[in-house]
C-alpha cells in the first residue's frame, strides 16, 4: 500500500516523534509498502531524501528547536497526484495534521492520528502559557481525534487518558518498536575509555532531547545526590537541547563537572556504544506517552530507574529490571540508583536479561506488522468509494466539510479553554 505521512517534526530533529516517523516509515519499506514522509525544513537536514517532502517553515519557532510550517498545502499536490496515497496518518492534530485531514477527505482514503504527545506538557513554548491555553491545546487534539477513522495510543496509559478525554474514535495501542539486534552489541569499554571514563566507574545514563518538559533539572538533581556518595560514578548524558546549559550549571554548581559527560547527539553504532557505556539508565520525565529510549536502552541490557508515568509503566517492572518510582523527590530517586549500583554481578546480569526479554516484547516488526494489519483492516472497509462522474464534487463537498470540522473543533477548544474548571464537558455535542 502507499502510505504517507504528516508529521511537524524529522530528522535531523531528535526527539521521540521524529524517530517514530523514521522508524515504522523504514520498517514499511522492508515490508514492501511505499511510504512517503511530509515534514517541515529543518536546519541541517540531508540534501538528498528518499520519498521525503520537505515544506517551507519558520525555523527556530518562539527560540525552540522546532520548526512551524508555513500553511503552503498547494505545494503538496502534484506530489500527492503522483504518489496516489491509499491511506494518510497524522502525527499531530495541527498545522501538517489539519492538512493531512483535508487531504484525506478530499480523496476518500482513510485517516489515523498516532497521538504521541501530552500536548499539555509543551505549552510553555507559547508566549500565552497558561491553565487556559492547557485546555485548549487538550480539547483540541480531542476533537481532531474524533475526526480520524483510527487512533493509535503510544501506550495503554494514554488509551485510558484519551478514553477519559472523549475521544470515541478506535484506539489500538501502537507503541513505536525498537530494532533489537541494533542494540544487542556495542562496545561499551572503548565507548568510556574514549570519555576518559575509568572501567571500574558506575555509569548512570540518560538519552533523549534536552528540553524543560523532560524534568531534567530535577534528574541532573538526584544523580548529583547519588554522585556525591559514590565517587567512582559519572553522568553520560547524551542529546542536545535548549536544557543543555542549565544541567551543565547545576553540575558545576555541585563543583561536579568532570564527572559529567556530556556527548550531544549520537546515532548508529555511536549511541549502541554510549547505552553498553551506562550501567543504569535513568528517567525524571513524566510527558511521555511511551518513552521509545527505556525500550532501547533495556535491548541493550540496561537497567532502568524511572518515575512512574505513562510509557515508563509500560516497560518498567520495579525490582524486575528496573526501579519504578511512585514519589518524585531527590532521595527516592537517588536510593534507587543506589540499589541498582549495590546489586551483586549475578544480580546485574539477571536485571540485564530481564530488559532483553522486555525488549524482545517491543520488537519493531511486530510492532510494524500490527499497525499494517490495521491499516488493511480500514482500506478493507467501504470507504466512501466514489463514482467517476461526481469525483471532483465529492471531493469538494468533502473538503468544505473538513474545513468545518477543523473550525468547530477549534470552538470547542476555545469554548474549554475560558469555560469553568469544574464545569463538564460533553465531547459529543456539535
Amino acid at each position: 500500500m502507499n502510505i504517507v505521512m504528516f508529521t511537524n517534526v524529522y530528522t535531523p530533529h531528535v526527539g521521540g516523534v521524529e524517530r517514530s516517523v523514521a522508524a515504522f516509515a523504514q520498517a514499511y519499506r522492508r515490508l514492501g509498502h511505499r511510504v512517503l514522509v511530509v515534514a517541515p525544513e529543518f536546519p541541517g537536514q540531508p540534501q538528498a531524501e528518499q520519498d521525503v517532502l520537505r515544506l517551507p517553515a519558520i525555523q527556530n519557532f518562539n527560540g525552540s528547536d522546532f520548526s512551524m510550517v508555513l500553511p503552503l498545502t498547494g505545494l503538496l499536490t502534484d506530489a500527492l497526484d503522483a504518489f496516489q496515497p491509499d491511506l494518510v496518518h497524522s502525527h499531530h492534530p495541527y498545522l501538517l495534521g489539519s492538512s493531512a485531514l483535508r487531504i484525506a477527505r478530499y480523496r476518500e482514503v482513510p485517516l489515523v492520528f498516532t497521538h504521541h504527545t501530552q500536548y499539555e506538557h509543551y505549552t510553555h513554548y507559547v508566549p500565552v502559557d497558561s491553565p487556559a491555553l492547557k485546555r485548549f491545546v487538550i480539547e483540541l487534539a480531542t476533537c481532531y481525534a474524533n475526526l480520524c477513522d483510527q487512533v493509535f495510543a503510544p501506550s495503554e496509559s494514554i488509551a485510558d487518558l484519551l478514553h477519559e478525554r472523549g475521544v470515541t474514535a478506535p484506539i489500538a495501542v501502537m507503541p513505536t518498536g525498537v530494532e533489537v539486534d541494533r542494540f544487542v552489541r556495542g562496545d561499551g569499554r572503548s565507548f568510556r575509555a574514549s570519555l576518559g571514563i575509568p572501567d571500574e566507574a558506575f555509569v548512570v545514563g540518560h538519552v533523549g532531547r534536552l528540553a524543560p518538559e523532560k524534568n531534567l533539572e530535577f534528574l541532573a538533581e538526584a544523580v548529583i545526590a547519588f554522585l556525591r556518595t559514590e565517587p567512582c560514578a559519572h553522568f553520560l548524558l547524551v542529546g542536545k537541547g535548549p536544557s543543555e546549559s542549565t544541567i551543565e550549571t547545576v553540575f558545576a554548581h555541585a563543583g561536579l563537572s568532570e564527572r559529567l559527560h556530556h556527548v550531544g547527539i549520537l546515532e548508529a553504532q555511536g549511541l549502541t556504544d554510549a547505552y553498553h557505556a551506562m550501567d543504569v539508565f535513568a528517567f525524571a520525565s513524566r510527558s511521555e506517552t511511551q518513552g521509545m529510549v527505556l525500550t532501547e536502552a533495556m535491548a541493550a541490557g540496561v537497567a532502568v530507574v524511572a518515575l512512574d508515568a505513562p510509557g515508563a509503566r509500560e516497560t518498567v517492572m520495579d525490582g524486575r529490571n528496573g526501579r519504578l518510582l511512585h514519589t518524585e523527590t531527590v532521595d527516592s530517586f537517588r536510593a534507587a540508583l543506589q540499589w541498582v549500583a549495590g546489586r551483586t554481578p549475578e544480580q546485574r546480569r539477571e536485571l540485564g536479561r530481564a530488559c532483553q526479554e522486555t525488549g524482545l516484547a517491543f520488537s519493531m516488526d511486530r510492532c510494524a506488522e500490527r499497525a499494517l494489519s490495521i491499516y488493511q483492516g480500514l482500506l478493507d472497509r467501504d470507504h466512501g468509494v466514489r463514482h467517476q462522474d461526481d469525483e471532483p464534487w465529492t471531493g469538494i463537498a468533502n473538503l468544505i466539510q473538513a474545513e468545518w470540522d477543523l473550525l468547530v473543533g477549534k470552538a470547542r477548544a476555545l469554548g474549554a479553554a475560558f469555560a469553568d474548571d469544574e464545569a463538564p464537558r460533553d465531547n459529543n455535542r456539535p
